[in-house]
Order: C-alpha cells, then sequence, then structure tokens
C-alpha cells in the first residue's frame, strides 16, 4: 500500500494549524481570564497554582509546537525542493542505485500540493532535463528520467540503439566500454540540445522491435532512461486504459520537477555499508 505524504503532511498541518487557532481564540482568554480571577482572590498568588491555570491542554501543546516545523518542511517540499532517493539502476552512469538528489519544485511552474494544479507559470521542461514525474499508469509512483521528446517532436529508436529526433540523428560519441562489464556495456557521450551526458548501451541485448517511432502530443513529453536497455520507459509502457496516441507520453499534470543535484548516496543499508558523499555534485 503506497501513502500519500504529501496529503498527510498538508493535513498534519491544517491539524496542528486549527489547534493552535483554538487555543489562541478560544483557550488562551479562558486561562488568563481564570489567572485574573485567581490573583484577584488572594494577596499572594501560589506560583504552582499559576502553572496549573496556564498549563496548555496537551493536544494543544503538541499541535502549537509541532505547527511551524510542519508548515516550513510543507512550503519547502512543495515549492521548493523536495529529496528522492534513486531505487534502480535505469538512470546509470548518471545516477547509481541509492544517490539521494534533490529536485526543483518549481523550475517547471508552482502546483499547489496535493491537487498539483500548477497556479504560476515559471518554465517548461527542456530537452536533455533529467526530470521526475508520477507515472502514468500509476500517480502514486515517481519516476526519474531524460526529457528527450518535447510537444510536437517525433521520436525513433531504432533496432541498432540510435535515436532520431524529427529525422536528426542525436549526436553520440563512444568513449569505451564501461569498467568492469567486459566489454559487454559501452558508454558514449550524447548530446541533447545544450546537454551532454553519459548513457550506456549493452552491446548484445535488444529489447524492442526496429522502425518504432511517436510522435509526442501537445502537453506531454517522451522520456528515456540512460541506461538505454535497462529502462522502463516512454518506449515500453503499455496501459490498455490510455489512448493509443499517449501511450508512453508523460503529461504536464504528472510533472514533478527538475533533478538538479546529487547530495548524498547510500547504495545498500542492508549491507551495513555507510551513507558517503563521493558522488556530490550537480546532474548533468
Amino acid at each position: 500500500m503506497s501513502i500519500n505524504f504529501p496529503l498527510l503532511l498538508v493535513i498534519a498541518v491544517a491539524v496542528c494549524g486549527v489547534l493552535a487557532l483554538i487555543d489562541l481564540v478560544l483557550l488562551a482568554p479562558r486561562r488568563r481570564s481564570a489567572i485574573a480571577a485567581y490573583e484577584g482572590q488572594v494577596s499572594e498568588p501560589d506560583p504552582d497554582v499559576l502553572d496549573r491555570l496556564n498549563k496548555e491542554p496537551l493536544l494543544v501543546e503538541y499541535g502549537k509546537s509541532f505547527f511551524p516545523v510542519l508548515a516550513i518542511v510543507l512550503v519547502l517540499r512543495s515549492f521548493l525542493v523536495e529529496p528522492f532517493q534513486i531505487p534502480s539502476g535505469s538512470m546509470k552512469p548518471t545516477l547509481e542505485v541509492g544517490d539521494f538528489i534533490l529536485v526543483n519544485k518549481f523550475a517547471y511552474g508552482i502546483r499547489l500540493p496535493v491537487l498539483d494544479n500548477k497556479v504560476i507559470e515559471v518554465g517548461d521542461p527542456q530537452r536533455g532535463d533529467v526530470m521526475v514525474f508520477r507515472y502514468p499508469s500509476d500517480p502514486n509512483i515517481n519516476y526519474i528520467k531524460r526529457v528527450i521528446g518535447l510537444p510536437g517532436d517525433r521520436i525513433a529508436y531504432s533496432s541498432d540503439k540510435h535515436l532520431t529526433i524529427n529525422g536528426q540523428p542525436v549526436a553520440e560519441k563512444m568513449l569505451g566500454e564501461e569498467p568492469g562489464t567486459l566489454g559487454s556495456a559501452m558508454l558514449y557521450q550524447e548530446k541533447l540540445g545544450e546537454a551532454e551526458h553519459l548513457i550506456r548501451k549493452e552491446m548484445k541485448r535488444y529489447r524492442m522491435e526496429p522502425g518504432r517511432e511517436w510522435v509526442v502530443p501537445q502537453g506531454h513529453y517522451f522520456m528515456m532512461g540512460d541506461n538505454r536497455d535497462n529502462s522502463n520507459d516512454s518506449r515500453y509502457w503499455n496501459d490498455p486504459r490510455i489512448p493509443k496516441d499517449l501511450l508512453g507520453m508523460v503529461p504536464d499534470r504528472n510533472i514533478v520537477g527538475k533533478a538538479f543535484a546529487v547530495w548524498m548516496s547510500w547504495p545498500d543499508p542492508k549491507l551495513r555499508n555507510v551513507p558517503n558523499f563521493s558522488r556530490v555534485g550537480l546532474i548533468h
């Protein structure tokens, strides 16, 4: 069962805020009135009695304590930066399993938490961006891939592992074999627009038939992983509930944000290794 953390956070902020408001409007004035009445009845007020009369209900005390913290977390996470951890190798060699990344939440527009409605236009995804989005077949799952196709683009991926956009082959340069693969995987430098990055191809693995093409509809994006032969991306999604012309496309409403930095790595906590900062840096 997936947990809708943004919804839980909004509910927590709302509950704590209501408790703080109830105390401000109703309970605090009553406490002050009780203290004033007590002080008017005695010549020397007992400090213990004053503390007891001024004591906040436990629930209100917790609500007022947590409200500012939760509110700050909500604002930061919803409108500025959200952290994620990479669960798979689909973006190798750019991102490794266990990388902790930061995602810019306002790069593609300001959206309301939970509802995800865009309220302020800021910018649009650019070809080559590394983007986090909600998987179209299950919006409760977050995916991270690279933006390949923009609205209106015609995308083709051949059986010999070459990417074409609008009839033009995407520039790539072989760098050599991936260390430790004994030549079964090769690394390339690919250029998408102004973005240059590494991609990985497995030389003996073919996952799709030749001649596939896609036309990206307006308001949608075509996504691929940098680990071209080990990525569940726009090339392979198949959901009978989605219209054929939209199959494999990510709608604008599913965008979460632009991944821009790795801040920590922790490959496999089960092996009792420790977090490290060897991969800290910007994402290209």
